[in-house]
C-alpha cells in the first residue's frame, strides 16, 4: 500500500496524490459508499492499472472542518468581499466562531480594497487586529497585498473560505495564473455571488496547498454550552477571567470585566453585538433540549 493526500472527491471517485501523481480511487467496503472521507484526508490505498486504486484506510485526522468539509488543515483564510457584495461580518463572525472552537490558526483577507476608501478599511482593520486576528487586505484587480497573501499561504495547507462572489478563484488565479479556475459574476437581482467551485479541491500553490471551495451564505452554530462561546471570540476571552463569577456569561452579570472592557472601547460593540445574538441561539438550542 501506498500513503496518499485526498486532493478532491467527487461522484464517488477521490482523487489521491503522492509526489507529482495523482491516483483515481474508490473506497474499500464502508468507505466505498464515501463514509468519512475528506479532502485533505490522509489515506492509505492499494495501487491498481492505469492510475487507479482502493482506498483501504484513513489516517489520524489533527482536525475536521464541517463547512467547507476539509480535513488536516493548518489555516483557515476567511476571504471577506469589502464591496460587490458588501461585507457580511456575522457570517465572519460565525465562520471565526467555528475556525476557534476547531483551534485553528486564522488569516482575515479583506479583498476588493481598491473598491472603499482607506478610513473605512481601517475601521475594519481595527476591529479584527484587536480582537487578535492576522489581516490582509488585497486586491486581483490591482494586485495588492497579493505578496503578503503569498507569504501566509506559503507551505501551509489553508482552507479560502467565504460567501460566494468574494472573490476567491479570482484571488487564486492572480497568484497562479495557470490556474484558471472558473470565476463568477455577481448577480444584479440578489446582489451575491454565484457559486462557480462546486467542491472541494486541494491546489498546489506557494508550496503548500489551497483549497478553494464552494460559497455558503449561511452558518448554523453547532450545539455548545454557553459558557463556551466567550472562548470564541479571543478579545471576550481576554477580559473573561477577571470577572465576579466563573460561569460568567457577560450579558448582565455584576462585576463583569468584559463590560466593562465594551465600556472602554477596548472591545468592538459591532462584535460584542453578534456575541450577544449568538448566545441567545445557543440558550435556545440548550432549551429545546432540556
Amino acid at each position: 500500500m501506498r500513503e496518499g493526500l485526498i486532493i478532491k472527491g467527487y461522484g464517488g471517485f477521490y482523487y489521491v496524490r503522492t509526489g507529482e501523481k495523482t491516483w483515481c480511487c474508490r473506497g474499500r467496503g464502508r468507505l466505498r459508499l464515501g463514509q468519512n472521507l475528506l479532502t485533505g484526508d490522509r489515506v492509505q490505498f492499494t495501487p491498481l492499472d492505469k492510475g487507479e486504486g482502493v482506498i483501504e484506510e484513513i489516517k489520524e485526522r489533527k482536525n475536521a472542518l464541517p463547512r467547507p468539509p476539509v480535513a488536516n488543515v493548518d489555516q483557515v483564510i476567511s476571504v471577506v468581499s469589502l464591496a460587490h457584495p458588501d461585507p457580511d461580518l456575522k457570517l465572519l463572525n460565525r465562520s471565526l466562531v467555528l475556525c476557534e472552537l476547531e483551534k485553528l490558526s486564522i488569516v482575515i483577507c479583506f479583498n476588493k480594497i481598491d473598491l472603499i476608501d482607506s478610513s473605512q478599511a481601517k475601521d475594519l482593520e481595527d476591529i479584527y487586529r484587536k480582537a487578535g486576528y492576522h489581516t490582509v487586505f488585497t486586491s486581483a484587480l490591482e494586485g495588492r497585498g497579493l505578496e503578503q497573501l503569498r507569504q501566509v499561504i506559503a507551505g501551509k495547507i489553508s482552507v479560502l473560505s467565504g460567501p460566494s462572489g468574494v472573490g476567491k478563484s479570482t484571488l487564486l488565479n492572480s497568484l497562479d495564473p495557470n490556474l484558471s479556475l472558473e470565476t463568477g459574476e455577481i448577480s444584479r437581482k440578489l446582489k451575491r455571488g454565484k457559486h462557480t467551485t462546486r467542491y472541494v479541491e486541494l491546489i498546489p500553490l506557494c508550496d503548500g496547498f489551497v483549497a478553494d471551495t464552494p460559497g455558503f451564505s449561511s452558518l448554523e452554530l453547532p450545539t455548545i454550552k454557553r459558557t463556551e462561546l466567550g472562548r470564541c471570540f479571543p478579545e471576550i476571552n481576554e477580559f473573561a477571567g477577571q470577572c465576579r463569577f466563573y460561569d460568567c456569561i457577560h450579558l448582565d452579570e455584576p462585576d463583569c470585566e468584559v463590560k466593562n472592557a465594551l465600556e472602554q472601547g477596548l472591545i468592538s460593540r459591532a462584535r460584542y453585538h453578534d456575541y450577544k445574538q449568538f448566545m441567545e441561539e445557543i440558550i435556545s438550542k440548550e432549551r429545546i433540549y432540556e
